[in-house]
Parts: structure tokens; sequence; C-alpha cells
């Protein structure tokens, strides 16, 4: 007799030879779900059916296509003030609940609340101030738009009046303008993701030079996606400028805060993109006249001028201030030319003197007056007679000439410097006469000079 098996105390326990009854695991599941608190969700009501007093709704996520079943029990419904509606916008406190007959999960309502007007609209200045506050609405970070687009982007409905007056308004202004159209869904959960694709494709198209989002106005509740944060941030992160054309100037979406230029309408966002081609050539026009005007007067003064200056002296007679200025040149050249003469006459008178004086100075003028120098055999000069005992031999330079003496000795009584007694004339005493001089011709040269 076989032994029974326990039952698997986890899920993951079990396996073909030891399932779990049905019944384990419907009761753990209605256990874990169950034990999920109550949650306040909000979305907008797409389907509501009401039968034998109970109300059965569909809510769909207000920016992704996701849905859920509600069910609302008629003891909940008798206690709100209006039934709920198709399209209305609501917050509902729900509690999910698992059948153990059927395995159905039902999401229970305990309360639903309408969003009206005024909460969404508090909602949006919450966020306004919160974006304000980081610097996304700064005008700092407005950049201007071209004067003349290359290209524009334009995001937009299919085939919408917003598309067609803008492309027929810019066309009509100027001819020549070049769009790049992006469909996108423009209100429903869609609308945020598609015209932030829109928006990111055309921001990478370098010919691109500035960006329209058109929609031609709606309801509050229609243009909550142009308020959504996640496009607001995106328009504040492209590169290129961002025209925000939605048309609806009771409440203005968020769009209209970040995007660089605002327009009220779609027809006034084509006027304000680009220029009107008449007014610009009316400007162009104004802009030639003024210059060639310009142009005149400038010709005229300078004709007036030219005149003016051919009247005065200096033109009429303009060789007159060459001659002056050439005899001021000659007059220089004279003066210059006396000057030199002075001083070269000057130099010469003074070089005459001192060459006098120097002649004067020197040893060959001490000779020519009958002086002479005694020199030893060796050269030296003779400067005391003790140095020339008898018998020594000298050489005595004169004026003109030298003579070779012999020494007969000192004369007995003579002092230094003293002046020399007169001796008879030869060769003796001229020896003794020719040794008193004391000049000292250092160089043969000097005295030959």
């Amino acid at each position: 007799m076989s032994q029974e098996r326990e039952p698997a105390a986890t899920a993951a326990d079990t396996d073909p030879e030891n399932p779990w009854p049905l019944r384990r695991l419907a009761e753990n599941l209605k256990t874990h779900i169950e034990r999920a608190p109550a949650t306040w969700i909000e979305g907008q009501l797409i389907e509501v059916s009401v039968r034998n007093g109970h109300a059965f709704l569909t809510m769909r996520d207000l920016e992704v296509d996701n849905s859920l079943p509600l069910t609302l029990w008629s003891s909940v419904l008798r206690q709100l003030p209006e039934r709920p509606e198709v399209g209305s916008r609501v917050v509902a406190q729900v509690k999910p609940s698992f059948f153990l007959k059927t395995g159905r999960l039902s999401m229970n309502v305990s309360d639903l609340k309408p969003v009206g007007l005024g909460d969404l609209l508090a909602r949006l200045e919450r966020l306004r101030r919160q974006l304000a506050e980081e610097g996304l609405f700064d005008p700092s970070r407005k950049r201007p738009l071209p004067f003349l687009p290359q290209r524009i982007g334009l995001i937009t409905g299919s085939n919408s009046d917003a598309e067609k007056d803008v492309l027929r308004n810019a066309t009509l202004r100027w001819p020549a303008v070049a769009f790049e159209v992006r469909h996108a869904a423009v209100q429903g959960p869609r609308s945020v993701p598609e015209v932030i694709a829109a928006l990111e494709e055309l921001d990478a198209i370098p010919e691109v030079a500035v960006i329209v989002i058109a929609r031609g106005g709606g309801a509050l509740e229609d243009l909550l996606g142009f308020s959504d944060e996640r496009l607001v941030r995106a328009v504040a992160a492209a590169r290129t400028p961002v025209v925000s054309a939605i048309g609806h100037e009771a409440d203005r979406p968020l769009l209209d805060d970040v995007a660089d230029l605002r327009a009220s309408t779609p027809t006034d966002a084509a006027k304000r993109i680009v220029p009107e081609v008449e007014a610009e050539l009316a400007l162009i026009a104004e802009g030639r006249a003024r210059l060639g005007r310009a142009v005149e007067l400038i010709l005229e003064r300078g004709a007036r001028e030219l005149s003016q200056l051919r009247s005065r002296p200096v033109l009429a007679e303009p060789e007159g201030m060459i001659t002056v200025r050439a005899e001021d040149v000659e007059r220089l050249r004279e003066r210059s030319r006396l000057s030199l003469g002075h001083r070269l006459s000057r130099a010469g008178d003074e070089v005459t003197q001192l060459a006098a004086r120097v002649r004067s100075l020197s040893p060959q003028s001490t000779l020519d007056r009958g002086y002479a120098v005694l020199q030893l055999e060796d050269g030296a000069v003779l400067r005391d007679a003790e140095l020339a005992p008898a018998g020594t031999g000298l050489t005595a330079r004169l004026a003109s000439g030298r003579l070779a003496l012999v020494s007969d000795g000192a004369v007995p009584g003579s002092q230094p410097g003293a002046p020399s007694q007169p001796r008879d004339v030869s060769a003796p005493a001229a020896s003794a006469e020719a040794a008193a001089p004391s000049t000292d011709p250092s160089t043969e040269s000097d005295v030959n000079a």
C-alpha cells in the first residue's frame, strides 16, 4: 500500500507528481491580492454600463493607451452626487478583489470623484510654478527666429484646419517658403509621445530653422497634452527655435510659456515666421531711393569742397610753395657754407699757432740756439761732469751734425748747475760747454724735428 505524499509547501515545490489543488492556488492568490491597500488612481472613463444597479466602468490612462475595468457596486453608486459619464476625467479609490468561484480579478471602487476644471487649473498652476523655478520659462533662454528660414518644420494634426492655415498664409506672404510637415495626434493619450517624436525628428534636420506646433484651439481637457511636463521639457531641450500656435486664449497651455515665440493662432504663426514679400520689396525700393539720395548728397558736397580747394592760392599757384621753399633751402645752404668757412679759417689759425708752439718747445730749437747735447759712448746723455773722467770718449750733438770729443775731466771748483767758466775754444772746452744744457731729448726723431 503506497504512502500519500504531503502537498508541496510553496508553489516552487510543486511538480507533476505533487501538484497543488486548484483551491489552494486560488486561496493564495486571493490572500495575496486582497492584501494590497486601497489606491487612488486617475484617468478618463471610456465606457460606462449600469446593470442591476451596479456600474461597470472602463478607465483609460491619460498619457498612455492603458485601460482597466472597474466595478462600482450599487451601494457606492447611490452615494455619488452624480452618475459617471463617458469622457469624464475622474479619480477613483480602488481595491483589488479576487473571486474564488470564477477566478476573476475585479477592481472594486469605494469612492469616485470627478476632476473639475478648477482642479485641472490648480494642477497646471503648480506645474507652471515648478518649471518656472527651474528656469525653463526664463526670457533669456528664448532664441530669436531667423528673418527668412530656409525650411520650416510644422507639427499638427493630419488634414487639420491649423495645417491649412499655416501653409496657406505663409505661402501668400512668401511664395518660396518650404515646409517639413509631421502629422501627430493633437489630443488624447497619443498626442504627447507623437508630438515629442515629431519634434525630435524635425530638430535633427539641419535645414529646418524653426518648428511650429499648431492646433486650432479646443476645450481645456483637449489641450492638456500641450501642458504635459514631458513635452515642455522636450521643447526646452530642442536646439531649433519653437513656435507655439495652439489658438487658445482663455487658458494658455504650458507650451506657450516654454516656446521661443507664442502665436495666438496658426494664422498668426504664419505671419510671424516669414516676412511679407510685398512689404520687403517696398522696403528694398525705399532703401534704394534713400541710398541714391545719400550718394547724390555726398557727390554734391564733394564737388563743393573740391571747388573751394581749387580756389585756394596753394592750388591756384602750386609752384609758389615750391619757389618759397627753394629760396629757403638756398639761403640755408649759403649760411651753412659761410659758417663752415669761418670755422675752417679759425681752425687753421689755431693749428698754425699750435705748430709754432710745438716747434718752439722742440729739442731741435734748443740746439739751434747754440746748445749741444753730450752723450757717453753707450748713448746715455751726460748730466754730471763726474761721470766723464779724463779720457772718456764723448759725442756732442749740435744743431747740425755731431762731434767726437775726449774729456779732460771735471773743472775744479765747478758746482752742479753753476755756469761754466769761459775757456778757450778747443775740443775740451767745447765739450764742457756742451754739457751745460739740461735738455733731454728722448729720441733722435725729436731732435731731428
